[in-house]
């Protein structure tokens, strides 16, 4: 049985109903109202999978040129400069996007798995010892932003600091509607460290990425220092936000269903990872400002209108996944658009999947079961962003 869809006369992503779980909403709106105005926040939300996914491929009329989020620090002519080709539209996004792919190349992440492994093992390991287990801040927070400074090329010294200025970056306090002052205080700190990094990098190259997009620089008169630190922050941030977030869900989903918690742990890894992404996926959604004038079910959006693309709600779309509200790992997932579609196809995505693979492989592999703590547990604030701070849990080990 699926879930009881709940009203929302006007939907709003900041309402704690929708924080909590925003799925019986979307399935309003995806019946009831598909092209929903907020006038409040005029925002205009997209909810079917089939709206939801042509909006993310049409880059003509849905344009990425004031960023992806509908907090106001970020909406707006200058969101490139956070968010770098992820806040542009084409001919500029393929140019730089093809630019920064030559040092993140797919090559250079799949030779990250001994060192994922190796720094997987040891946070596993470390927070097996303790006697207060939490999975996201003993695991999950830990391992991305440590594969992220391996990738990279951030001194071992350093990476503490890193970690803890990437999380300052997602933070967002119950109720804010815009993006908190340590946050982006953060962000600037995080662009003025990977600036320092650069400039020695360019003295003293190595193999790792910052030296790679140094050396991509130097042939690209148009891709300077700021677009690498740019870019590196936004690795940061999304990077880390999608694995860590990735994996606190998939632990969850799988201890809520213990069925599908034992195929997990008889080896459907894959399946546990892509069954988390639909069901209940780390960025709920992507925004867009609308080029022109369009019509869509039978509602004129004017030009300029600021779009939400709502991808949790593409991805329980029982028009395209049936039983959609059934957690079920061997389910075909090959329609959602957790990552994205079409030319902002997440360039992350390959890496974020490595890592989870690698750290419920280690996990399964050193923890017989699991068991969470549903009163301790704290979901994250945002919302764009579903996941938690806390899963204190108690593990047998194997």
């Amino acid at each position: 049985m699926g879930i009881q869809p709940r009203q929302c006369d006007s939907f709003n992503p900041y309402d704690p109903e929708v924080y909590e779980d925003p799925y019986p909403s979307y399935a309003w709106l995806r019946d009831e109202d598909p092209v929903h105005h907020n006038e409040e926040l005029d925002i205009w939300v997209l909810s079917r999978h089939a709206d939801v996914a042509a909006g993310l491929r049409d880059h003509t009329r849905f344009s990425n040129s004031y960023g992806v989020l509908i907090e106001p620090s970020t909406w707006g002519p200058d969101a490139y400069k956070q968010l770098s080709f992820v806040a542009m539209d084409p001919p500029r996004h393929t140019h730089v996007r093809g630019l920064v792919s030559r040092g993140f190349t797919p090559r250079r992440v799949a030779a990250l798995e001994p060192q994922i492994r190796q720094i997987a093992r040891e946070h596993i390991n470390t927070a097996l010892e303790q006697d207060d287990l939490d999975l996201v801040t003993d695991i999950a927070s830990k391992v991305p932003m440590d594969v992220i400074s391996e990738l990279a090329g951030v001194p071992a010294a350093d990476r503490k600091r890193i970690r803890r200025l990437g999380n300052l970056c997602a933070h967002r306090p119950p109720g804010a509607r815009d993006i908190p002052a340590e946050s982006l205080a953060a962000i600037h700190s995080l662009i003025g460290y990977y600036m320092e990094l650069i400039a020695e990098r360019r003295r003293a190259p190595r193999d790792d990425l910052v030296s790679a997009l140094t050396a991509v620089a130097a042939e690209d008169h148009e891709f300077g220092d700021e677009d690498i630190a740019a870019f590196l922050t936004l690795l940061v941030g999304a990077g880390n936000e999608t694995t860590q977030n990735l994996l606190g869900n998939a632990w969850y989903w799988a201890w809520r269903n213990p069925g599908q918690r034992a195929a997990a742990f008889d080896g459907n890894i894959s399946g546990w990872i892509e069954e988390t992404l639909r069901y209940d996926c780390v960025a709920q959604y992507m925004a867009r400002r609308l080029v022109e004038d369009t019509v869509m079910h039978g509602v004129t959006v004017p030009a300029g209108a600021c779009m939400m693309l709502l991808i949790g709600s593409a991805n329980r779309d029982p028009r395209v996944f049936p039983d959609t509200d059934r957690y079920d790992l061997s389910r075909d997932t090959s329609a959602m658009v957790a990552f994205s579609s079409g030319p902002h196809y997440c360039l992350g995505a390959a890496l974020a999947r490595l890592e989870a693979r690698v750290v419920l492989e280690e996990f399964v592999a050193h923890v017989a079961d699991y068991d969470i703590d549903p009163g301790a547990l704290r979901r994250l604030y945002g919302a764009n962003t579903r996941g938690f701070t806390a899963l204190p849990a108690v593990a047998k080990a194997r």
